[in-house]
C-alpha cells in the first residue's frame, strides 16, 4: 500500500478492501486509540472477539503525523466516515458523565461505532482495586498480604464522593471556572501515607473535602436540589460511593494515590524477602548470588501496573465488552448499524 493510501485509510476503503480479500481472508477491523499506552489496553478489549472471520489492528490516527488524543481520534473517525470496519476506542473522562451536554458528550453516547471505558480513562482500570495485590506480587515477587487495597481505596473513594458530585456539577453547569478538575484533584490528593497508620491519610482527606463542600454550598445556596438530582442520575449511571475512584481523572489516581501507596508496600515487600535471603543463607556467596538473583528479578511498579489486566471482572469493563459484542453482532447485517446511525443522527 502506498504511503498517500495510508495516510487516507477510510471505513469505506476497508470495507472494499476487505471485498476484495478471498472469502477464506479473516475482516480486518481498525480500531483508533488516543495513545501509544491505549494500544495494550485495547487490545486486551478486543482481542477476545477475533476468530476465523474477523482481526482488530489498534493504531493511532496519525495521518501522517504525530498528532494524539482524543480528539484526534474522534475528528479522524467523523471525517473518515467510521463504520463496520473502522471503530474509534477513547477514554470516557467526564464525557460519560455530562450524558450528552457537549458535542464529544454526545459523540462518545451516541456514535455506533466509538466505544469508550466507562471509567475516566484506562488508568482507572489499571489501578482497579481488587488487582493491586497481585501487581504488588509481579513487582516483588512476595506474595505476603500486609496490605488492603481494597478496603483503602472504599475508604478513600467514600471520601471523595461528595465533592466529586459537585465536581461535575460545575461541569454540567457551567460553573467549572471556579472548580475545575485541577482544583479537585488537589484537593483530594491523600498526602503522606503510612502503611501502618493509612487512616491518618484518610482522615486528612475528609478534613479537605468538608472544608471544600461547606465553602461550595456557601457560594451555591441555591444548588442542592440540582446536586441531589444530580447525585441520582450518577448513581443510576453506575457510579458508587465505594467506587468513585474509578470516575476520578485517571492520572490522579495513578499517579497521586496508587503509585506512592504500592511503592511503599512493595518497599516493604522487598526488605521483607531480602531479609529472608539474609538469614536463611548458608554463607556470604550464597546470600549474595541469591540477592542478585531475585534484585535482577523485581519489576518496576509503573511498568507493571501499566501491564495489569486484573480489571477482567470489574462491571464497567464488562459493560465494556457487552457494547463492542453487539456491535459485532450488528455489523453482521451492515443495514442495521447504518439503521441505528441513521436514528441517531
Amino acid at each position: 500500500m502506498s504511503k498517500r493510501l495510508k495516510n487516507n485509510i477510510t471505513s469505506g476503503y476497508m470495507e472494499a478492501a476487505n471485498r476484495l480479500n478471498s472469502r477464506k481472508a479473516r475482516r480486518k477491523i481498525i480500531a483508533y486509540v488516543e495513545s501509544y499506552d491505549d494500544i495494550f489496553f485495547w487490545r486486551t478489549v478486543l482481542g477476545r472477539f477475533e476468530n476465523e472471520t474477523r482481526f482488530f489492528e489498534v493504531m493511532l490516527p496519525s495521518k501522517g503525523t504525530l498528532k494524539r488524543g482524543k480528539k484526534s481520534v474522534l475528528m479522524n473517525i467523523i471525517a473518515d466516515g467510521a463504520g463496520r470496519d473502522m471503530i474509534a476506542c477513547v477514554d470516557a473522562d467526564y464525557d460519560y458523565m455530562l450524558q450528552g451536554l457537549t458535542e464529544t458528550s454526545r459523540t462518545i453516547l451516541n456514535n455506533p461505532y466509538v466505544f469508550h471505558t466507562y471509567v475516566y480513562a484506562i488508568e482507572n482500570y489499571q489501578c482497579f482495586a481488587k488487582s493491586l495485590h497481585s501487581v504488588c506480587v509481579m513487582v516483588t515477587l512476595n506474595d505476603h498480604s500486609i496490605f488492603d487495597f481494597e478496603e483503602y481505596l472504599r475508604l478513600y473513594s467514600e471520601a471523595c464522593f461528595p465533592l466529586f458530585i459537585w465536581s461535575v456539577w460545575a461541569y454540567r453547569t457551567g460553573n467549572y471556572p471556579k472548580f475545575s478538575l485541577s482544583d479537585f484533584c488537589r484537593i483530594i490528593d491523600p498526602g503522606a501515607f503510612s502503611v501502618d497508620n493509612p487512616m491518618a491519610s484518610i482522615n486528612h482527606l475528609r478534613h479537605k473535602v468538608g472544608r471544600k463542600i461547606n465553602y461550595l454550598q456557601q457560594h451555591y445556596p441555591k444548588a442542592k436540589e440540582s446536586y441531589l438530582k444530580l447525585k441520582r442520575e450518577l448513581l443510576s449511571l453506575g457510579l458508587t460511593p465505594s467506587t468513585t475512584y474509578l470516575y476520578i481523572q485517571g492520572h490522579h489516581i495513578f499517579d497521586t494515590v496508587v503509585v506512592p501507596i504500592m511503592s511503599k508496600v512493595c518497599s516493604r515487600l522487598r526488605q521483607e524477602r531480602e531479609h529472608e535471603i539474609y538469614v536463611t543463607s548458608a554463607h556470604r556467596t550464597q546470600m549474595r548470588n541469591e540477592m542478585s538473583c531475585y534484585e535482577n528479578s523485581i519489576e518496576d511498579i509503573r511498568s507493571m501496573l501499566k501491564k495489569n489486566t486484573g480489571y477482567m471482572n470489574c462491571p464497567c469493563f464488562q459493560r465494556l465488552q457487552e457494547d463492542v459484542a453487539h456491535f459485532l453482532n450488528a455489523a453482521e447485517t451492515p443495514s442495521t448499524v447504518c439503521e441505528d446511525a441513521s436514528a441517531e443522527d
